[in-house]
C-alpha cells in the first residue's frame, strides 16, 4: 500500500511537470487507467534518422519492447530529416512548435551525412539545443571525434549482438526519455 501511495504521489508530481512519458511508464505498473488530464498530455516524439530499412525496424522493435510509447518518427536521409526538423517540403504543415524528446541519428546517410545534418541542427537557432544522438555503425575514430566537434550530445556505436543492442536501446530510454530534462521550447 505504501508502494502505491508513493508512485500516486510521483504521478501527481510528474502531472504537475506535464512529464508524460514517465507518468504513462507509472500508470502501467501500477495497472490503472490513464486519467483524463494525460490522456490529452502531448508526448515529445523521437525522430530516427536511418536509411537501412533493416536498422530502422530494429531499433523501433527495440525501443517498443522496453515500454517506449513515444511516437517515433522514421526519416530515410539526411535531406528528409532536415526537411522534417524545418517543417518544409512534405512536412511543411507538421507544428513547428512541436519538437523531437531525441534524434537518432546515422551517420552514413543518403543526400546529406549525418555529420552535415548534425552541423545544420547546430547551426539553427530553432534546432541548435535538440539533443542529438549519432546512433551508427561506424567505427572510424574520425566520425566519434567530428560528431563530438560538431556538437553530438552523445556517440553510441550500434552493437551487432541482439542483447547488447537491446541492452544499448534500454539505457539510451532510460537516460535521454525518462532522466534527461530536455530544454525548454525557445
Amino acid at each position: 500500500e505504501r508502494f502505491y501511495k508513493t508512485i500516486g504521489k510521483q504521478l501527481k508530481e510528474l502531472k504537475e511537470r506535464k512529464e508524460i512519458v514517465i507518468i504513462r511508464h507509472l500508470e502501467n505498473i501500477i495497472n490503472i487507467e490513464p486519467e483524463p488530464e494525460t490522456k490529452n498530455m502531448k508526448q515529445k516524439n523521437i525522430l530516427l534518422v536511418e536509411d537501412n530499412p533493416d536498422d530502422a525496424e530494429l531499433t523501433i522493435l527495440a525501443l517498443r519492447s522496453k515500454g517506449i510509447i513515444n511516437s517515433i518518427d522514421h526519416v530515410v536521409d539526411g535531406q528528409e530529416a532536415l526537411d522534417y526538423l524545418f517543417c518544409e517540403d512534405k512536412y511543411s504543415e507538421r507544428d513547428k512548435t512541436e519538437k523531437p524528446a531525441v534524434i537518432l541519428l546515422d551517420l552514413n546517410l543518403p543526400k546529406i551525412s549525418g555529420l552535415d545534418v548534425l552541423k545544420t541542427i547546430r547551426a539553427d537557432k530553432r534546432t541548435r539545443l535538440l539533443p542529438v544522438v549519432i546512433f551508427t555503425s561506424s567505427k572510424e575514430e574520425k566520425d566519434l571525434i567530428n560528431g563530438y566537434n560538431f556538437g553530438a550530445n552523445s556517440y553510441i556505436q550500434k552493437p551487432v549482438d541482439a542483447d547488447k543492442f537491446n541492452d544499448a536501446i534500454n539505457q539510451l530510454k532510460m537516460y535521454w526519455l525518462l532522466l534527461n530534462e530536455s530544454p525548454p521550447d525557445l
